[in-house]
């Protein structure tokens, strides 16, 4: 697309810059602008959109073009901010207020980087450290660094001592607690999409903000499970491992089903961390538990339908779909039901991948092969085409029967299913 040059000093900056440098894809290009006013802007045929400081879309490109700005803290929280924007203010002043030093590199219009605060020296050392001592102003850079490390760990990158020592400052600080939920599952559904999501659970572990934000993840560590079906023991370790698989699972799926299955799979056990004292290291009944803390967790956070629909059914099914060879055909039935396999195949396909990346993710148990997965899409696959006209009309049912004559036919298909399956015991 052709456009005109433009007449005003303007900066690359922010991801563009940092993914540019790390030879990533470069998605969204955010650009800064320096000496200029929103009059000026508009006049230039900038359309505004920003509600809270001064930003423009490119009246060819649409990208974004934001006047240069400083930040005030004057309330708690991530809106306790009030910005100041004027032609006065230079582009250093506005990459100060950037969360980490990588975020803070700006690129002119002729190739060359400025870089105030040595962010090109910390992408070299792989590091998330914090541009300032502002840093500390705003809650939700504890969630996003998190997520920065979820997002490049597999680049060897790690949290800067002292930047994970002020995030902690935070989490103590109390201020967390001011985040929204659309604005902590923004940053949470984000750092699932990653390839390293448990980095960012994990990272919030390290810094005292997962008690506060994601209470039902943290209560799961230092709770056993009985070691030789998990060598790993620890139910929060157990927890991250299965994330981990379920990564490796849906690779290739959509954006939106990746999130449905790895936060299914990260939610599947949250009822042991309030099984009794006494019979631990057993978990019996953990499923049926889980089912309210599942529920309120994704309230909580205020998570779409389908992701809590998922969660709720993995949680509640689970244990089911690792003993289905032990399962009578009635009972395999009724579970493909409960999924509503027959009206929405795709759910039994997210549960089934849960289910194998909770089976995997075992201290040695990664490459285990799931049998059950196959089993039960073999029942699904026998059952979902039966119909009324595989009745013997010679029978003449009526009514209510007719369902009960289906669920004989396609319950005597799965026990077909079952006779041509080699198991062995699942634990």
């Amino acid at each position: 697309m052709n456009t005109k040059p433009l007449d005003f000093k303007y900066y690359l900056v922010g991801g563009a810059v940092r993914d540019k440098l790390l030879k990533l894809d470069v998605k969204d290009r955010d650009w800064v602008v320096v000496g200029e006013t929103i009059t000026a802007m508009q006049n230039r045929g900038f359309s505004p959109v920003g509600k809270t400081f001064p930003v423009f879309l490119h009246p060819d490109t649409k990208e974004e073009y934001a006047l240069a700005r400083k930040e005030t803290k004057t309330g708690e929280g991530y809106n306790g901010f009030d910005c100041i924007a004027d032609p006065t203010i230079s582009l250093e002043e506005d990459l100060l207020r950037r969360d980490l030093t990588i975020n803070a590199i700006a690129e002119n219009s002729d190739g060359t980087y400025i870089d105030p605060f040595n962010g090109l020296a910390d992408l070299d050392n792989k590091l998330l450290r914090h541009v300032s001592l502002a840093f500390t102003e705003d809650p939700l850079r504890v969630l996003r660094v998190a997520r920065f490390h979820a997002r490049f760990y597999a680049l060897g990158f790690s949290v800067a001592t002292e930047t994970l020592a002020l995030m902690q400052t935070i989490s103590l600080q109390g201020e967390l607690k001011t985040l929204s939920a659309e604005r902590i599952w923004q940053e949470t559904e984000k750092a699932l999409l990653t390839e390293n999501p448990e980095q960012f659970f994990l990272t919030l572990k390290a810094c005292g903000a997962l008690e506060i934000l994601f209470p039902e993840i943290y209560n799961l560590y230092g709770i056993p499970q009985r070691a030789e079906h998990h060598p790993e023991i620890d139910c929060g370790i157990h927890t991250m491992l299965s994330l981990e698989q379920a990564v490796k699972l849906t690779s290739d799926l959509s954006h939106n089903e990746k999130v449905i299955v790895r936060f299914a799979t990260l939610t599947h056990d949250l009822g042991k961390a309030i099984t009794p004292s006494a019979v631990l290291p057993s978990h019996r009944g953990h499923e049926q538990a889980g089912i309210p803390l599942v529920n309120h967790f994704c309230k909580r956070l205020k998570t779409p339908k389908q992701v809590q629909t998922l969660a709720l059914l993995n949680c509640e099914f689970h244990l089911l779909a690792h003993t289905a060879a032990q399962l009578k055909p009635a009972t395999v039935l009724k579970l493909l039901k409960r999924l509503d396999a027959f009206r929405k195949p795709e759910q039994l396909t997210y549960f089934l991948l849960c289910s194998k990346a909770d089976s995997r993710g075992r201290t040695g148990f990664e490459n285990r092969h799931y049998l059950q997965a196959h089993y039960l899409l073999a029942c699904f696959e026998a059952c979902k085409n039966v119909s009324v006209k595989d009745i013997n009309p010679n029978k003449n049912i009526q009514g209510k029967a007719i369902g009960e004559e289906l669920d004989r036919i396609k319950t005597h298909a799965i026990k077909q299913c079952k006779n041509k399956f080699n198991f062995h015991p699942y634990e």
